[in-house]
Parts: C-alpha cells; sequence; structure tokens
C-alpha cells in the first residue's frame, strides 16, 4: 500500500459531507458552514471522529453513482455537478481535478476509490487537520485545513 500524501488531501475528502448534505442544509449559508452543521450531529460546535467518519461514509455513497463499492473520476465530477445544480450554483472552483483528487487516496492506484480508501484518508486527513490534538475538529480547524487540502500538490 502507497504511503498517503496527507499534505495534499483532496477536497473530495476535506469536503466529505458537501457533497452528501441535503441543499436545505446549505439555506444561506457557505459550503463549509453548511457542512459543520450537517455532520454535527450532537450539536457542539464541533466535528467528532466519529461524526467525520459517518459523514465520509455518506459522501462515498452518494459518489458511487453506480452503486459497485468503488468512485472513479467520472462519478466524482458527476456528483460535484450534481450538487452544485441542486444549491443553485456552480461547483467549487479548486486547483485538483478528480483525478487528481483520486490519486492522493488510490492506495492500489487502479484510479478509483475504493471504500476502504476512502474510509483510510478521511481518517488520515482527520488526524492532519485536528491542530491541537484534542479528538474534535472546529470551524477554524476546519478552515485552514480545507483552504491548504484544495491545493494542488507541487510537482
Amino acid at each position: 500500500m502507497k504511503k498517503l500524501a496527507l499534505e495534499n488531501l483532496s477536497i473530495g475528502l476535506a469536503a466529505c459531507c458537501v457533497f452528501a448534505a441535503s441543499p436545505a442544509s446549505f439555506a444561506g449559508e457557505g459550503s463549509l458552514d453548511g457542512m459543520i452543521r450537517m455532520m454535527d450531529t450532537d450539536g457542539d460546535g464541533k466535528i467528532s471522529l466519529e461524526e467525520h467518519a459517518a459523514g465520509t461514509k455518506k459522501m462515498f455513497e452518494m459518489m458511487d453513482g453506480d452503486k459497485d463499492g468503488k468512485v472513479t473520476a467520472t462519478e466524482m465530477d458527476a456528483a460535484h455537478g450534481k450538487m452544485g445544480k441542486m444549491m443553485g450554483k456552480k461547483p467549487a472552483k479548486t486547483d485538483m481535478s478528480s483525478a487528481d483528487m483520486i490519486k492522493i487516496c488510490d492506495a492500489n492506484n487502479d484510479g478509483a476509490l475504493m471504500t476502504e480508501e476512502h474510509v483510510l484518508c478521511g481518517k488520515k486527513m482527520f488526524e492532519k487537520m485536528d491542530a491541537d490534538k484534542d479528538g474534535s475538529l472546529t470551524k477554524a480547524e476546519l478552515t485552514a485545513g480545507h483552504a491548504k487540502m484544495m491545493q494542488k500538490p507541487a510537482k
């Protein structure tokens, strides 16, 4: 299994629940606020590892268009476009393509994300973003981590 590039985890994981949340959960808010509100199931203003894992699972299931247990770049692009249409706006512009995002977590190098790869990357991403190592993510940690992870890896 190849070493994961934690410094460059993708928006596909950083925004793990943006694509799984209902459009109503984003009403009047930016996608980060909506993501926090959707994942923060206990309402404490922080995202626990368990809440993050549940959101990651929902996002993967939503992106897996043909329900075969893997997500391709085509499926990821379709999910981003679908969520943008549901929210009435274009998908966020990032430096990374869906293929770039998948490469970061694609441990078996098959060009697709398997459920296990997605779960592992989600956990590693959470640990990387948890700057104070308290086992939860605040809005500030999510904001900083999301901004860093949306950059295309340096060559």
